[in-house]
């Protein structure tokens, strides 16, 4: 086959004023680009170095999976063939690791098109290659951490394997270590294995399994529950007084025209943060409080149930395994490492939020006395009040902030900013395979050697059928083969924006634009990986660690300096955000910041306590916690926050601390490395060689601690919310 001749627009811009042009040129860009090729085609044909399959029909996608699987068995089987007096790390380990490598991509080749695919029979048929990889595989799932990111490590590597368990062991007995990241990635193979249970007895194994089965299905049980409650309350329009007119038109009726309110999310937060308080006297707030009530006592019963038998479950799981509590066993994966650890982190940060979230808690008390009387102000005045504040304090217009976002010139200011703060350049690549017209492909090169260092697709428009969130995906993993050769990494940027419209161009809200600047830290903290594992990169490092670098780069959305190369009013896109918006974004990020925290500390000290304590009583733990947390508030009477409360019945049981953990890390390198200097290359340079490239392949304290030059602290995050308090 020839080779085909690809055409890619660089992207390599330097300093402020050439932001208008760079808009321009993604403009014309995507004007001029070439109508690109169908059909089932390597995308490597026109991506050197990727072996990403994209546009494949269902029928290949089956065949794929077929492979994937027959190829996985042939390499385990050869593996697991070697004498134990024989092993080697060339004859045991590096098969593993090659296997994981290659095999990643071809995975996501096949689960990757049911989020972006248009076609009913290829989502059908990627769902079932997922189901049959993840058959033979036993541990194949998505990590689904409100983002799609990446399908669990162990997914590449057959986790019920004893024979292979055997010959890895006996590796590791060896201490032959070609590396230290060699030493690192043995052990957590053999760790892996041994959190499966392969290190037990059969009898033991199968209990392992039996209880591994209960809580899967307890956890999706609970989940279920409460994606099939039903509950609604019935409001005139008068007690739904505030609440937009768009609002109410969305709302069905009951038969005598009064507006059913149901117990989903966007329904109640709508009313808890815009119901005024009605006309009559006692009737002040009821709305809000019937709302709140009820959402909190969504499947109090069975929930709580379920709850307390999956803990029950989990402890009884860890302890099999040689944990002394199931928190044991989910910390010993991350950075935290133990409960103590956890709960030191959360007392310190709550105690250090303390007289900052008294302050904001009586100003919303003060409001509320002004606006409704002599009345207790309850958690279920939280949000209501959190806004007027806001609105009386900050001269904020939304809608107007929107006009200095359009999509084009974000996405330019994105690019300028990542090069120039990492030393990259970015080229698309336009005649690549895509699966829709609307993708776009980009090559990434270090600015300086203008080596290949990686790829990623940006499929960001609005599409029925695609993946309704923000997110990216892992496609294919950097890794160094036995012959020294590199695999280089890819990454997928998925989003859900409506499209440029003749007269009418595609506007971002503010919390989109900090999004994508979030979901961009995730594609270069993928693309500039460079660990010798596929274990170890990209996005495959400590959970405790992976949203560290992300919510750093979320930063720059709030300095006047990175705002302005981001944004430009978008019938004149050299009129930048003005001064004022800058200043009052800023402000108003951390307002009433401590208590939120406060609230949210209080949900994570309570899933901590559950996971490492036996017999916990489950709702007197909650009315305990409430009013010590939160400032002496008590829990809104009949409710039961433990039965609605999934993430600490599926995907962050006793890990809902993570999300404070690595926004307090964050929050500690901005201030430390690049308040003072947002495009400082040379500090760029240093992250990106020394945080970003090393992955999973070190503990990641101990990458912080080097790139600080000391230990971690909280300061920074306790100094952010203080400055910007009300």
């Amino acid at each position: 086959m020839s080779k085909q001749k690809r055409e890619r627009n660089v992207l390599a811009f330097t300093g402020a004023t050439a932001l208008a042009v760079i808009a321009v040129n993604f403009a014309i860009t995507a004007f001029k680009r070439r109508h690109k090729k169908k059909g089932s085609l390597d995308a490597s044909i026109y991506l050197q170095g990727s072996i990403v399959r994209v546009n494949l029909s269902a029928a290949e996608i089956l065949k794929l999976a077929d492979k994937i699987v027959s190829k996985s068995k042939e390499v385990h089987d050869a593996v697991a063939s070697v004498p134990l007096d024989k092993v080697t790390f060339m004859n045991v380990i590096s098969p593993l690791a090659e296997l994981e490598a290659q095999q990643f991509p071809l995975v996501q080749s096949c689960v990757f098109p049911k989020l972006v695919c248009t076609s009913d029979d290829v989502c059908k048929s990627s769902a079932e290659a997922e189901r049959k990889i993840d058959a033979h595989m036993l541990s194949c799932r998505i990590n689904n951490n409100d983002t799609v990111r990446y399908v669990d490590s162990m997914s590449m590597l057959i986790s019920n394997r004893e024979d292979v368990y055997r010959v890895v062991k006996a590796v590791a007995a060896t201490g032959e270590w070609v590396s230290p990241e060699a030493k690192r990635y043995i052990q957590s193979l053999v760790r892996d294995f041994e959190r499966s249970g392969l290190n037990l007895t059969i009898s033991k194994r199968e209990e392992v399994q039996r209880l591994r089965d209960q809580i899967d299905e307890l956890s999706l049980q609970y989940v279920r529950n409460l994606n099939d409650d039903k509950t609604f309350l019935l409001f005139s329009e008068a007690d739904l007084l505030g609440l937009p007119p768009e609002f109410l038109k969305s709302l069905d009726k009951a038969e005598n025209g009064i507006f059913k309110v149901t117990l989903k999310s966007h329904h109640v937060a709508a009313v808890l943060e815009l119901c005024k308080c009605a006309f009559e006297p006692l009737k002040v707030g009821r709305t809000r409080r019937l709302v709140a009530v009820a959402y909190g006592k969504r499947c109090g019963g069975i929930n709580l149930s379920v709850l307390e038998s999956l803990v029950e479950l989990r402890h009884k799981f860890a302890r099999l395994l040689g944990y002394s509590n199931y928190a044991d066993y989910a910390l010993d994966l991350r950075m935290a490492k133990s409960s103590s650890k956890v709960f030191e982190f959360l007392e310190e940060i709550s105690a250090s939020l303390t007289d900052l979230a008294s302050r904001e808690l009586l100003m919303l008390k003060d409001l509320k006395r002004k606006e409704e009387g002599e009345l207790p102000f309850g958690i279920e005045d939280l949000l209501y009040y959190v806004r007027r504040v806001e609105e009386l304090q900050f001269d904020l217009d939304f809608g107007a902030v929107k006009q200095y976002f359009p999509v084009n010139l974000v996405l330019s200011g994105i690019f300028k900013v990542f090069q120039d703060l990492f030393g990259l350049r970015f080229e698309e690549v336009l005649d690549a395979v895509v699966w829709h017209s609307d993708v776009r492909v980009f090559s990434v090169f270090d600015l300086s050697s203008n080596d290949l260092l990686g790829y990623f697709y940006l499929d960001i428009y609005k599409r029925e059928g695609k993946y309704a969130h923000t997110c990216v995906v892992a496609l294919q993993n950097g890794a160094l083969s036995s012959t020294g050769a590199r695999q280089i990494p890819v990454a997928l940027l998925i989003s859900q924006i409506q499209k440029d419209i003749v007269g009418h161009p595609s506007l971002l809200r503010f919390s989109e634009v900090v999004n994508f600047f979030h979901e961009f830290g995730h594609v270069v903290q993928q693309i500039c990986n460079r660990a010798s594992f596929a274990r170890f990169s990209g996005l495959r490092v400590d959970p405790d660690f992976v949203e560290i670098p992300a919510q750093l780069l979320e930063n720059w959305c709030y300095e006047s300096f990175s705002l302005k190369l981001i944004s430009g009013f978008h019938q004149d896109i050299t009129t930048p955000i003005k001064d004022e918006i800058c200043k009052s974004l800023k402000r108003r990020r951390y307002a009433f910041s401590a208590l939120k925290l406060k609230q949210e500390i209080l949900y994570c000290i309570f899933d901590q306590i559950i996971h490492s304590a036996d017999n916990v009583d489950i709702v007197e733990l909650f009315k305990h916690l409430h009013p010590k947390v939160m400032l002496g508030l008590p829990m809104l009477e009949g409710t039961n926050p433990a039965s609605c409360f999934p993430r600490s019945a599926i995907g962050f049981e006793s890990a809902c601390y993570s999300r404070i953990w690595s926004e307090v890390f964050a929050a500690d390198i901005f201030a430390c490395k690049f308040r003072d200097g947002l495009l400082n290359q040379r500090v760029g340079m240093q992250f990106r060689n020394n945080v970003l490239a090393p992955g999973g392949s070190k503990e990641p304290i101990e990458i912080l601690s080097d790139f600080l030059g000391r230990e971690p602290s909280i300061q920074a995050f306790v100094d952010s919310r203080a400055e910007c308090s009300l």
